[in-house]
């Protein structure tokens, strides 16, 4: 398993989760309950929600509605955060409270 270097940044009612994708690797497949915005800070990805898959160079805004599947694809080395409404500020427990069941 490849290290994303993931750092946890809370503020407010605020969590951003940053990822840094070497190129050739990706962020695996999953659903959240609620909608979310990601923002990819640089590089170029592949994004797939459900079926359909968007190319994104950073800077770049993506909208990921609630429980729309989606995948992270880097195709360069790229810097990519997760923006969610929430109170929760354990990294140990902010994943278990975001990303939906199936």
């Amino acid at each position: 398993m490849i290290d994303l270097h993931i750092e946890h940044h809370f503020s407010a009612g605020v969590y951003a989760k940053q990822m840094k994708l070497p190129a050739a690797h990706y962020a695996e497949t999953h659903e959240h309950a609620f909608d979310h915005m990601s923002i990819l800070a640089s590089g170029h990805v592949l994004v797939t929600i459900d079926d359909t898959t968007t190319e994104y160079c950073g800077p770049a805004v993506v909208h990921i509605a609630a429980g729309k599947k989606h995948r992270i694809d880097a195709l360069t080395d790229s810097v990519w955060f997760c923006v969610h409404a929430t109170d929760v500020t354990d990294p140990q427990e902010v994943d278990r409270v975001l990303i939906k069941e199936n």
